[in-house]
């Protein structure tokens, strides 16, 4: 399931005299299949495929492959590298990440493995892969050449090698330390920043040296403050905590450098950061109707609907149209009840408060299609992984009603993890004892006007190795029902094991075909959301098959590599998007991800989380937050309360952006906007920052006089200007 896109150098065969490690990027050879042979170093691999893991295997002539494969290399390991070391007694070998699990040889000596429960290789577990061996071990051969092999294991989706930080090195004192920037930055007055930052260790080694803290202007080059402490100490248990704050002049990220230089050893460590800064502005205290214009339920059905609105509170609200059979609370602004009739039902909107009011109009839609527009929502697997539990679940509710839901937001989905290890003996699935209490869980998120989501696969079982749903679809679909479910994550997982080994798309539309017959059984509405990669080019036949969405990739992670490499190549799915069923480039890695238990901030820049809410906004992609709920800091926050970015995302017209300009360093996006404006992204993927406009004869902008930036929420005289790298200047256009 798990599948991240990482960007992952390869191994290489070359040294600079000097160095203190062997970059790993050139020469790596791929074989698919499996035999025991494959880790000799005499076996002859000069057959080989020719390695590019920068890519999944499936992008190098192996689509929807599962199973084993595996890597080899030569390379030479000089003994310059022990000798400049300041520890000698151990050499780390870095192989970025695998997907999903592994052996290493080096030599014909296997020096570690990484698999699943009981150490089962064909279990999944994707991720980083580093590997300690002693600098005496024979299997080492010092300035000779060696043969690396890697035995890797893919249960499903991408496979492989890619990722980062791909080297063998000498563990030295720095192994172990790093820098803990974890910590949330403050907003002083006058555009002050403030933040606490540690420098944390286990080992038992006492550091003493120099902390240098360095600020610089990205564009310009500048410094803007430079500050250093020769009293940095710390040691296991002691670490080092220091507080800084500095004056942010411009609406710009500024880059932060943190240096330690060990005084004993003379070895450094550094690090850096980018800084936070808040485009959108404070809300009004005048009530204002935020969310879609239009929403859809199946006749018959329960109607569910929060009126997302913002203003001063207390806020009451109104809706003139209503058919019979629902009823609105003015207190809280949720509508329930039961429609039987289908039709189109316009509707007047009114919030007011002792600032004035607001109306809207909106369209409820009773027919046969759901999902008009992308789904709004939180799920729990980037932040919580399988220690999802009951608590965490309540606590993502409770923040989104009270600080998102006035925006459109809605879905609260439970991932993988929740499920019992048994069905009843009546064939039901049960939850586990994490979640006591489903239908009452279900029940309080429904009360708060939101509504809830699960998580299951067509396998016999999950991703993480609990009950799918296979062969009890109906029992499924009909407790989902019974507990009130609204959102159905449905990931193709151990169903490998059920597919013939290439499966054909009959074949691969089929457990979906099932799953959508079952849920049209539930006595409610079920958004259904493929999780199977992309397979198939899933887009051209998706909405045939009865999904809402489905996943165009493998898994996000945060890295730029990653996000920009998915959300840039969504080009051929997007003529495929439309009301009822979206393309989902995978879910957000803004805020506090991990995919649990322990957590850190995105490492996405925050330039490039502008980017990355934009670009998904203009695709028209499902709007799933990843992160710690319970710890939304402002900035995040910040980018996911701009109701007009929000917007361009909810359009009725359901159109996904098109890539209009492609160029090196550079691209533009259109998406067409229901009112028959437009919303434009401007991309900087460069490393520096560029001026990029689109001249108003250009034909994207022809007949259209009116420029919008939208994150700012301000009126422009044209589109374009200095643009942060890998970051965006996100553009409405109306006549």
């Amino acid at each position: 399931m798990k599948k991240n896109l990482i960007l992952l150098l390869l191994l290489g065969l070359f040294f600079k005299a000097g160095a203190q490690n062997v970059s790993l990027k050139k020469g790596w050879k791929l074989a698919i299949g499996d035999s025991p042979e494959w880790s000799s170093p005499g076996f002859d691999d000069k057959g080989w495929q020719n390695a590019d893991v920068s890519k999944s295997w499936e992008l190098q002539g192996h689509p929807s492959y599962d199973g084993f494969g595996w890597y080899r290399l030569h390379v030479v390991i000089p003994s310059s590298i022990k000798e400049k070391a300041y520890l000698k007694d151990s050499l780390l070998i870095s192989l970025g990440s695998i997907d999903d699990n592994d052996e290493v040889y080096l030599n014909g000596t296997l020096i570690g493995k990484y698999g699943g429960r009981g150490g089962d290789i064909k279990s999944s577990h994707y991720g980083p892969r580093s590997y300690k061996i002693a600098a005496n071990n024979p299997a080492i051969l010092w300035d000779r050449e060696n043969v690396l092999a890697i035995r890797v294991y893919d249960t499903g989706g991408d496979g492989g090698m890619y990722g980062s930080n791909f080297n063998v090195h000498m563990a030295d004192i720095m192994e172990g330390v790093h820098f803990d920037t974890n910590s949330d930055f403050s907003y002083g007055d006058k555009n002050s920043l403030g933040k606490s930052i540690k420098i944390v260790t286990a080992n038992r080694y006492a550091y003493k040296g120099t902390l240098s803290f360095t600020v610089t202007d990205p564009e310009t080059g500048a410094v803007i403050l430079s500050k250093k402490t020769d009293t940095a100490h710390f040691t296991a248990g002691t670490p080092f905590s220091w507080w800084f704050t500095f004056s942010a002049a411009k609406k710009r990220s500024y880059l932060i450098t943190y240096t330690f230089k060990d005084r004993r050893s003379g070895v450094e460590l550094s690090e850096t950061e980018t800084t936070p800064y808040i485009l959108t502005p404070a809300l009004a205290k005048t009530p204002k109707i935020n969310g879609a214009d239009v929403f859809g339920v199946r006749p018959g059905h329960p109607v569910l609907y929060l009126i997302p609105a913002t203003g001063l509170k207390p806020l009451t609200y109104r809706a003139k149209g209503l058919p019979s059979g629902l009823k609105l609370n003015p207190a809280t602004g949720i509508i329930t009840g039961v429609v039987d009739k289908e039709g189109s039902y316009p509707l007047v909107l009114t919030v007011t408060n002792r600032k004035g009011s607001a109306t809207k109009k909106f369209t409820l839609a009773i027919g046969d299609n759901i999902g008009l527009t992308p789904a709004l929502g939180w799920n729990s697997w980037n932040a919580w992984g399988l220690s999802v539990n009951d608590e965490k679940v309540r606590t993502s509710a409770r923040e989104m009603a009270q600080r998102l839901s006035a925006h459109g937001w809605s879905y609260i989905n439970i991932d993988d993890g929740w499920e019992a290890e048994k069905r009843t003996d009546d064939g039901k699935i049960v939850a586990n004892s994490k979640f006591p209490d489903m239908k009452g869980l279900t029940d309080f998120v429904h009360g708060l006007g939101l509504r809830m989501g699960i998580y299951s696969s067509p396998g016999p079982r999950t991703c993480g190795g609990y009950l799918g749903s296979w062969q009890h679809e109906d029992d499924d679909a009909l407790t989902y029902g019974e507990w009130g479910i609204d959102y159905l994550k449905y990931d193709w997982c151990s169903y490998g094991e059920i597919a013939p080994h290439h499966p054909n798309l009959d074949e691969m539309k089929k457990p979906y075909q099932v799953m959508r017959s079952s849920l049209n059984k539930a006595s409610r509405d079920i958004l259904f959301s493929f999780c199977q990669y992309g397979m198939g080019d899933v887009w051209n036949w998706g909405a045939e098959v009865g999904g809402n969405s489905w996943r165009t990739t493998g898994d996000i992670t945060d890295t730029w590599n990653s996000m920009s490499g998915i959300g840039f190549s969504q080009d051929k799915a997007a003529p495929l998007a439309g009301p009822g069923h979206f393309n989902d480039p995978d879910m957000l890695v803004v805020g506090k991800v991990g995919w649990g238990p322990s957590l850190h901030n995105t490492r996405l820049t925050f330039d490039e989380q502008y980017t990355h809410i934009s670009l998904w906004s203009l695709l028209s992609s499902p709007l799933l937050i990843g992160c710690d709920m319970g710890h939304l800091d402002r900035f995040t926050l910040s980018l996911l309360t701009n109701d007009e970015v929000i917007a361009i995302d909810q359009d009725a017209l359901g159109k996904s952006a098109r890539q209009y300009i492609k160029k090196d360093g550079y691209q533009v996006w259109v998406k067409e906007l229901k009112d028959g404006g437009k919303a434009i992204g401007l991309f900087n993927t460069a490393d520096k920052y560029q001026t990029i406009s689109l001249s108003k004869t250009n034909a994207a902008l022809k007949g259209y006089t009116k420029f919008r930036d939208v994150w700012r929420q301000q009126n422009i005289a044209a589109v374009g200007g200095s643009i942060a790298p890998h970051g965006v200047l996100l553009i409405r256009v109306e006549k």
